[in-house]
């Protein structure tokens, strides 16, 4: 199996794995929030914000695993 055979397998499994794994993160935030968030409503504003910003930071690393795939797809053509 030569490196563009190797590449052309790896690339897709990464990039599902990336985003499995950032469903299953902002999932497990989400949930955790909206459980705070009914457990002291007074704090909601805090944890909405809080959760907004962990849900982007999230959401960026799965982006990055994007450009890598598109960068390094162009390396098997």
């Amino acid at each position: 199996m030569d490196f563009k055979t190797a590449l052309s397998f790896a690339l897709p499994l990464g990039l599902a794995i990336a985003a499995l794994g950032s469903a299953f993160g902002l999932g497990r935030a989400v949930a955790a929030a909206m459980d705070a968030m009914g457990r002291q409503p007074e704090a909601a504003g805090k944890i909405q914000t809080g959760m907004i910003i962990g849900c982007a930071l999230i959401e960026a690393l799965t982006i990055y695993a994007l450009v890598a795939f598109f960068i390094l797809q162009g390396r098997i053509a």
